[in-house]
């Protein structure tokens, strides 16, 4: 596990992923950090360090014009990043920082102030990088700054070499690191980040089974560590911090940012696996083909999805902060919004790594939302889509924005109803054809807005804006192709956006 980072890591040969081998003046890769409740907290990456170099990185602040060292941490060999975290910030400042080791490396950024003030408050999201495409990702860097978030979301999937994490993290930070380099970032790690094609994380277990289905982790539980360390050590501390089973973490917790609270969820690490608890319906235990079973058949006593912890979390958010604007950040969405996945002739009637199963757990997580008023971002399911979720009726739940892929002609999926037909109540401002009131595989109510399917513009890679509207109590979701270039006056967004829904 992760050998071209670690041991005699300058040994190894050369690797498609990224050169590990840089100056000593360009160790620091790049810093990370969150600002929330009066602590900043950042993550310093370096690229691997040789036996005789300092473990030590120090973090400066530019005050009255003069830079003063704050704080020195020490670097962890697994992973190869560090913690600062510092007390009793005054947020209402922008501060410049510098990360340094040795006596020449150096990344510098800026902590922005808190934008507490405005009215609208801005979110880009993006989800699902590619090892297929080891490129930079200029067009992402140009559009995001120009239109200057006041957050940045990573969903998951900002690694896609299971084996190599900490190469794949620091090419992740070279090609994104313009965007977070001065503004706060969230980066959860999904199911490719630890290793997995899919994820049921069942509150820690080990994974003996081929594709992890059973539930549980596949890998070392160090090598979990290091990934959640690396990706989510800057994040706000979590809610309730007790360790899972195998010693593995947790982060589930709230940012509060801007005027506005962001619930941050571990949607996949407390989810039971479909292995031998429900009725195969299907080639695999998480692939369901026969449309004719009775979904009631696998939502059954004992099944988890958020875990009973992170709905206690849940329901304590959002009953603080009344004052304030809501969103639930996670992994993926609450419902089963593709038909087809990978290839035009593989349509499945259900897909169990979806968090529309199981229900019971859905619409628990669903009302918790709902009751906070929050809207819903995530990524995973490379198909960008904006649903309304429905719970006892259409249309009673909280709007969800699944946002694109990032690179998305490697594995695409579609959202294309089997008889070709409009729901009751479609979306009249749209050409789109098949939007309205559905029945997900698993029977879940949903109200399809937007949807965009892998012939759109990028195949249908992009991200998602979310600007948040505190004075009108609304979320506007935008959807911009890969390719797009916001700069100019005529760019246009994927085909169903904007959208704009009331936080009520």
């Amino acid at each position: 596990m992760d050998t071209l980072s670690t041991n005699d890591w300058w040994n190894r040969a050369d690797n498609p992923i990224i050169d590990l081998k840089v100056e000593r003046d360009q160790v620091v890769a790049f810093g990370i950090y969150t600002v929330s409740g009066g602590v900043l907290k950042m993550s310093a990456q370096l690229y691997p360090l040789y036996p005789e170099e300092t473990r030590e990185v120090r973090l400066e602040f530019q005050q009255e014009g003069e830079w003063q060292e704050i704080q020195s941490a020490t670097v962890n060999d697994l992973g190869w990043s560090a913690l600062f975290r510092v007390e009793n910030w005054d947020d209402t400042a922008n501060v410049p920082y510098r990360i340094r080791h040795g006596e020449k490396a150096m990344y510098e950024g800026l902590i922005r102030r808190n934008p507490v003030n405005k009215n609208e408050i801005s979110i880009a999201a993006l989800s699902c990088n590619s090892n297929q495409d080891r490129g930079m990702r200029e067009n992402y860097v140009r559009n995001i700054n120009h239109q200057d978030p006041d957050l940045i979301f990573f969903a998951g999937d900002q690694s896609y070499d299971h084996t190599e994490h900490t190469a794949a993290w620091l090419k992740f930070g070279l090609q994104f690191r313009e965007t977070f380099r001065n503004r706060p970032a969230i980066s959860i790690p999904d199911d490719h980040d630890i290793g997995q094609g899919n994820l049921w994380g069942e509150n820690g277990k080990k994974s003996v089974v081929k594709g992890s289905n059973d539930g549980g982790y596949t890998y070392h539980p160090e090598y979990v560590q290091m990934v959640e360390r690396c990706q989510t050590a800057h994040l706000p501390d979590p809610y309730d911090p007790t360790p899972i089973e195998q010693g593995i973490g947790v982060y589930y917790t709230n940012l509060s940012w801007g005027g506005v609270d962001f619930a941050i969820l571990e949607d996949r690490k407390f989810k039971s696996g479909p292995n031998g608890k429900i009725p195969q319906q299907g080639p695999r235990p998480d692939h369901i083909r026969n449309p004719e079973y009775d979904p009631a058949s696998i939502d059954l006593p004992g099944l988890t999805l958020l875990g009973e912890r992170q709905l206690t979390f849940l329901e304590d958010w959002g009953q603080q902060n009344p004052e304030q604007l809501k969103v639930v950040l996670s992994q993926t969405g609450f419902c089963g919004g593709a038909h087809i996945h990978g290839k035009k002739d593989n349509r499945l009637h259900a897909d169990l790594d979806s968090n529309g199963w199981p229900q019971t757990g859905r619409n628990k997580a669903l009302r918790l939302i709902k009751a906070a008023k929050a809207v819903h971002i995530a990524g995973d399911q490379h198909l960008a889509t904006v649903i309304q979720q429905g719970v006892d009726e259409f249309g009673d739940g909280p709007w969800s924005f699944v946002v694109p892929a990032i690179v998305n002609d490697y594995y695409s999926r579609w959202w294309w109803p089997e008889d070709e037909k409009a729901g009751p109540n479609p979306n009249t401002n749209t050409s789109l054809p098949w939007t309205g009131d559905y029945l997900d595989g698993f029977g879940n109510k949903i109200s399809m807005m937007a949807y965009v399917n892998p012939e759109s513009q990028s195949a249908g890679g992009g991200y998602g804006l979310t600007r948040l509207n505190k004075k009108e109590g609304t979320a506007t979701f935008e959807c911009w192709a890969r390719d797009a270039d916001v700069t100019q006056a005529n760019a246009q967004q994927f085909e169903g956006w904007p959208i704009t829904v009331a936080m009520e």
